[in-house]
């Protein structure tokens, strides 16, 4: 039995209330907006377009992995509606040509890059990542990318980059949730520059060997699978060195509920449920959460001495 959405969870008690009652406002704002020409936006261009050249890498799962379908069906992407299956519906605004994406702030090689550039920045590798969402459901998808540390040593960094930024599209035109107030926009995430740095860490272009759907991000995004999903941006345009932490957009939101770093932790609850299990996406019973989500073997050691309580 195919679970597509889970329901153990209310809706009410996923996103901070205020979030949730912006959702409802949103949702009637959606049926005005059906008679334009957002909801009538023409489907991805790009949807099933190869991307050539995508290599074997090691890291691979010996888990199933989530259908396509699901993968690009059911996802939180608020820039085109709180619901799961908003992206899917509205994202076809989204124009990923041109586009270009800064990277900037403290490094000595500050450059703008197109995404055809930065498709041939380096060999494309296929990587299979387990995906936690906060909210308790899982997914095991095949990303297509390269490591973010590519850019980042391009950049060369200065002594003050510390955290490394990440700045999402703000459009309202082509981003439609966008013209709710269930965050402030523009989306913003952030690393530490070792976790940014760390092998694992990825700038997305595609998945099960396509260019990267709208839904999911597109044109480029970061997938950093040992933590919380919704650490990994979409559809950057800005990539900034900085030296302090940035405030992220959940973290403004909700700053008692959600942490700069969001490791997937079994141990640590989310204030409005327990993060001890999980539900992956296509399965009928809950499975336990692993630490760092499977990848602590890899990644504990960037948090060595850390209180994992305290920094969550």
């Amino acid at each position: 039995m195919l679970i597509r959405q889970p329901n153990d969870i209310p809706p009410s008690e996923i996103t901070p209330p205020d979030v949730y009652r912006e959702r409802r406002r949103f949702m009637q704002g959606l049926g005005a907006l059906a008679a334009g020409a957002v909801l009538g936006a023409a489907p991805d261009a790009n949807a099933g377009t190869r991307l050539a050249g995508v290599r074997a890498s090691p890291y691979r799962l010996d888990d199933e992995r989530t259908p396509y379908k699901d993968v690009t069906t059911y996802n939180n992407f608020y820039e085109f509606g709180t619901g799961k299956s908003d992206p899917a519906k509205h994202a076809g605004s989204l124009k990923t040509r041109p586009w270009t994406v800064a990277v900037e702030g403290e490094v000595r090689n500050p450059r703008m890059y197109d995404i055809d550039t930065l498709l041939k920045l380096a060999p494309l590798e296929e990587r299979v990542y387990r995906m936690r969402c906060v909210e308790g459901w899982s997914m095991v998808i095949p990303w297509a990318g390269f490591p973010l540390q590519e850019i980042i040593r391009r950049a060369e960094p200065t002594g003050n980059a510390k955290y490394i930024e990440f700045v999402t599209l703000n459009d309202p035109r082509q981003m439609p949730g966008q013209r709710s107030r269930v965050l402030d926009w523009p989306y913003v995430e952030g690393l530490r520059l070792d976790e940014a740095m760390h092998p694992l860490t990825l700038l997305a272009v595609g998945l099960y060997g396509e260019v990267l759907p709208n839904q999911n991000g597109a044109p480029i995004r970061l997938v950093v699978p040992w933590k919380y999903g919704f650490k990994s941006a979409k559809s950057i345009v800005r990539i900034r060195f900085v030296e302090k932490p940035p405030l992220t957009a959940w973290m403004a939101a909700a700053p008692r509920e959600y942490g700069f770093y969001s490791n997937v932790n079994p141990q640590v609850d989310h204030p409005r449920w327990s993060q001890a299990k999980e539900r992956r996406i296509g399965e009928f019973f809950k499975r336990d959460t692993l630490m760092f989500n499977g990848y602590g073997e890899q990644v504990a050691r960037l948090y060595r001495g850390m209180d994992l309580q305290k920094f969550f």
